[in-house]
């Protein structure tokens, strides 16, 4: 605003802020009143206190019987998250999700539509080895799905992807069959925020049932599909 554009009433509030003794800055950019992206320091301060808290968790058979905790594995920061069910015995000795020979399945199908391990985030629905690499039961699933949905809030990815019933029952319970809604694209509402869902087959499962690859190879292609269209940088 130029003097000459000033008139009775601006001089006034001029001299009225001026009474006040503060410095104000008047700009025509319009006032962000959202929150800021929460920064890469806040991000991790975030996933450590989360692991802190699932490694304090008391009576739990799994922790019981695993050697140490299995939390995540590649980058925070990624568009793309990865859950799978739990750690086996290679993923307890080392203490990264998805090492064993489901690991290198995993690896490969991701290579496949070009995206490198590491420029993904991945966790599985409990972080600790269930004894004998059983299945988790119900009611660990329900334990640990808390933790799960703080999880994947804290990384807020734009595609959420669930290999293996374990991982989808822990978010859209179990009454339903994975071999029905793989190859799908769900939403699904956490922290009052929609994530895009998808649900497919776990690689272990792939190992002994090598004739449902076809159906992975399927949503791994709407996978691409939809990492392109959101124009994503994977």
């Amino acid at each position: 605003m130029t003097v000459k554009d000033k008139n009775q009433n601006d001089i006034m509030s001029q001299e009225l802020l001026n009474s006040f003794e503060i410095d104000y800055i008047f700009e025509n950019k319009p006032i962000n009143r959202f929150k800021n992206k929460p920064t890469i320091e806040n991000i991790n301060s975030r996933l450590n206190d989360l692991k802190e808290k699932i490694e304090n968790i008391d009576n739990c058979e799994l922790k019981k019987s695993a050697k140490q905790i299995v939390f995540s594995d590649g980058s925070f920061e990624s568009s793309i998250m990865i859950v799978g069910e739990g750690p086996g015995q290679k993923e307890d000795e080392l203490g990264k999700p998805f090492v064993g020979d489901a690991g290198q399945l995993l690896n490969k199908m991701l290579e496949a539509i070009n995206i490198k391990r590491e420029n993904v985030y991945i966790t599985n629905v409990v972080n600790y080895r269930p004894p004998n690499n059983r299945k988790p039961e119900p009611s660990e699933i329900n334990r640990y799905s808390e933790f799960l949905r703080q999880h994947i809030s804290i990384i807020d990815p734009k595609i959420l992807i669930l290999m293996g019933s374990t991982a989808m029952e822990a978010l859209f319970g179990s009454k339903i069959k994975i071999s029905k809604e793989r190859g799908i694209w769900k939403e699904i509402i956490i922290n009052n925020k929609t994530y895009l869902v998808m649900i497919t087959f776990h690689p272990a499962y792939l190992l002994r049932q090598a004739d449902q690859k076809k159906y992975s190879w399927a949503d791994l292609k709407e996978i691409r599909k939809k990492i392109d269209a959101l124009n994503l940088k994977i």
